[in-house]
């Protein structure tokens, strides 16, 4: 299995594919990457790859895996990236 792209080369690609500096194209990530950190607690999403979106979890009863002793697991705030359609489609083929 091929190994997952880093930052830099995913700036790089982006560089020639528009034809911009890579330089420009690592602060254009940079800024979305800012962005959607900051408005996560909204939704952000990113057209044609997926929402972030920030999830309240109830509490709940959950298991120790090691005695098996039953534990209450609190209420918390998690964040969640749903995959968008489009990006399902292209990604398994399907059409």
């Amino acid at each position: 299995m091929a190994k997952a792209m880093t930052k830099s080369q995913i700036a790089q690609h982006v560089s020639t594919k528009i034809g911009m500096s890579r330089k420009d194209a690592v602060r254009t990530l940079e800024g979305i990457a800012e962005l959607a950190y900051k408005e996560a607690k909204n939704g952000f999403t990113l057209p044609g790859i997926g929402k972030l979106v920030l999830v309240n979890r109830k509490a709940r009863m959950g298991r120790n895996p090691r005695t098996g002793e039953p534990i209450q697991i609190p209420a918390k705030r998690v964040v969640k990236f749903r995959v968008a359609k489009a990006a399902k489609d292209s990604i398994l083929n399907k059409r």
